[in-house]
């Protein structure tokens, strides 16, 4: 910059090459602003990359730390097994040979008494005949006999059916009574509730018309006098008094009706209370049963395993 000033000669010139130099400077700093800007936005998305790949590289470090401990576990439980079935190995490798030992020596006690007994040869093979056909016999029993248990297995699953199915109707019956019972409850619940009410507002009613009735009867004592010279007014007020007579014996008669039918359905939710402990008592007299019958499947399943 100071040595293109000094290549200039006026201040004007120079003036403006300093002006355009900053405006240069000025525009680089703003890109480079920009860019810094950018590269920050880029430096905090990479660093929330970052913070994530590391979440992540925990998370997994974590599964892999478990994955290898299951996989120890699961080495040591395999070692148990294979060592467990080594050494049955083993057991079932000496029972076989102890088999095989007595087996021999009985073939060999049986080899000499055959030589032993050579000269009963004869005999001995009438009583190997008579045994074929005695061992026929018993094959032939023990071939009935598990024909016979056969048949009583398919018995016994079929009584187990039986009484499954039985069970599952007891638990339906057991279920249908019980909504059966709340249903019923519920719907004389609502009409004693309402009954109730009804008989509340008549009894109210009735008490307005006896003050009604009241109140006309003090008027009728208080004008017995001056009604006695007028027959119109006293005969328009006794139709008027034996039609409230006539109204209250109505209401009378109506509130009858509804205490009858609260009565009945209070007597109706007494029965419905009886019914229900007795379908109590029935329902666990039921449940005492299918606990005897699960019992006695659970001896018979005992039995035939």
């Amino acid at each position: 910059v100071l040595r293109a000033l000094n290549s200039l000669q006026t201040t004007e010139e120079k003036l403006a090459a300093l002006c355009k130099k900053y405006t240069e400077l000025l525009e680089e700093h703003r890109v480079m602003q920009t860019a810094a800007k950018q590269h920050s936005r880029k430096l905090s998305v990479v660093c929330r990359e970052k913070e994530q790949l590391q979440s992540e590289h925990s998370k997994a470090v974590l599964a892999k730390s478990k994955l290898e401990s299951l996989c120890r576990e699961l080495q040591r439980h395999n070692k148990l097994v294979k060592e467990e079935s080594l050494a049955r190995a083993r057991e079932e490798e000496e029972k076989r040979k102890e088999v095989t030992t007595k087996f021999q020596t009985t073939i060999n006690d049986i080899q000499g008494q055959m030589k032993e007994h050579y000269q009963k040869n004869t005999k001995l093979r009438e009583e190997n005949i008579e045994l074929a056909n005695k061992l026929k016999n018993l094959i032939e029993q023990y071939e009935l006999r598990e024909q016979h248990i056969e048949k009583m297995f398919k018995h016994k699953d079929l009584e187990q059916q039986l009484i499954d199915a039985k069970l599952a109707q007891a638990s339906l019956q057991i279920t249908e009574a019980k909504e059966s019972s709340l249903q019923e409850k519920q719907m004389l619940l609502t009409e004693a509730t309402d009954a109730h009410k009804r008989v509340r507002v008549l009894e109210e009613q009735e008490v307005a018309l006896r003050a009604q009735v009241a109140m006309y009867t003090e008027k009728y004592e208080e004008f017995q006098g001056t009604l006695s010279k007028s027959n119109e007014v006293f005969g328009s007020f006794k139709s008027e008094m034996e039609k409230m007579t006539k109204k209250i014996k109505k209401l009378e008669k109506e509130t009858g009706m509804w205490k009858s039918r609260w009565e009945k359905s209070t007597k109706g939710l007494l029965e419905m209370a009886e019914e229900k402990t007795k379908n109590e008592k029935e329902i666990s007299r039921l449940n005492n049963k299918v606990q005897k019958l699960e019992s006695l499947c659970r001896a018979l399943q005992v039995e035939r395993n």
